[in-house]
């Protein structure tokens, strides 16, 4: 079970956190949330829930009216045009633990959410008060994105801030400026169909940013027996926000990841199991689980490493004689 809009509230009260509670009817719509909290004096957000390709989720939270392209965002962090879509309504419920219109970066609480990615509006950072649904769509809470950034800290997040609007160029000479935001781990949901949610779904979390993305289907997904969730703490605290600017902080994740399936393998049971012969079959599950994350890791090193350097050689272009 995930936390409750009870529970949620109690832990901004233990943080300090200053708002606002506002409580109406059921709401799906930003529209529909405006006729009864649109007059408090704190700007409406709206949450697109999406995922990529690789089964990498994202929460984008933006003001109400701000104008952003889908394609241009997948480009800026570095999936291609077509790298972005809808994330399927199943996974509101297994990774984010929330309905339909509860969708916010309030929702990051929840530990299955751990590998979900955010991005925030740079918009937010000029408004006096936004308001957000609390893990339920028949109340909305106002705060400042100071008090945000406080509950983000809390839960282990660096808060990121993005011009939404923006469309720099991406290129061999300019890389994608957000490809730093990309989660590293893949979160594989079993028997999960990706097909995009209906129009009609268009809510305050899965409200669209631009103008209408198109539904996109796949097949299905089946969970491959190595795929299993990793109970160690040690696995739990790793996020995708993390930024890898130093070879250092990438061997540690390296490490960190590896510990926790050693240690999640190693049990009484498989010591009965494998006997003298567990070394060999905890290698081959440490080589199967780890592959494709280690592989979005070194992506992930590599674009922020391409990124920095970029920006480096533009911060100190040599003087020409």
């Amino acid at each position: 079970m995930g936390y409750t809009k009870d529970q949620l509230l109690a832990r901004l009260q233990e943080l300090q956190i200053e708002f606002s509670k506002y409580e109406h009817p059921v709401v799906l719509t930003v529209e529909a949330q405006e006729k009864y909290v649109g007059n408090v004096g704190a700007s409406l957000s709206k949450n697109l829930f999406l995922k990529d390709k690789k089964q990498r989720f994202y929460i984008v939270s933006a003001l109400a009216d701000t104008k952003a392209d889908l394609k241009v965002l997948s480009q800026r962090l570095g999936l291609g045009k077509g790298g972005l879509r809808m994330a399927p309504e199943e996974a509101l419920g297994e990774i984010l633990q929330v309905p339909l219109g509860c969708v916010t970066p309030f929702a990051l609480v929840n530990e299955s959410a751990r590998h979900v990615s955010l991005l925030l509006d740079q918009g937010f950072k000029s408004q006096q008060r936004c308001l957000f649904h609390p893990l339920s769509n028949d109340i909305s809470i106002s705060l400042n994105t100071f008090s945000l950034d406080t509950f983000l800290k809390s839960i282990g997040r660096d808060p990121s801030y993005v011009d939404l609007e923006a469309n720099p160029k991406v290129g061999k000479d300019q890389p994608p400026d957000l490809a730093a935001l990309v989660p590293s781990d893949s979160i594989v949901l079993p028997e999960l169909a990706e097909a995009a949610l209906p129009s009609e779904h268009s809510n305050e979390n899965h409200a669209a940013i631009d103008a209408k993305p198109k539904a996109v289907k796949a097949k299905a997904v089946k969970t491959p027996a190595a795929a299993e969730k990793v109970k160690d703490k040690s696995s739990t605290g790793l996020l995708p926000s993390v930024s890898f600017t130093d070879a250092g902080q990438f061997v540690e994740e390296i490490l960190d990841r590896t510990s926790a399936i050693l240690l999640s393998e190693i049990r009484e049971d498989t010591l009965k199991q494998h006997g003298e012969h567990l070394g060999a079959v905890v290698s081959e599950t440490i080589r199967k689980r780890l592959s494709s994350e280690l592989k979005n890791l070194a992506i992930m090193f590599k674009n922020t490493a391409y990124t920095e350097g970029f920006h480096a050689g533009t911060r100190h272009q040599p003087k020409r004689p």
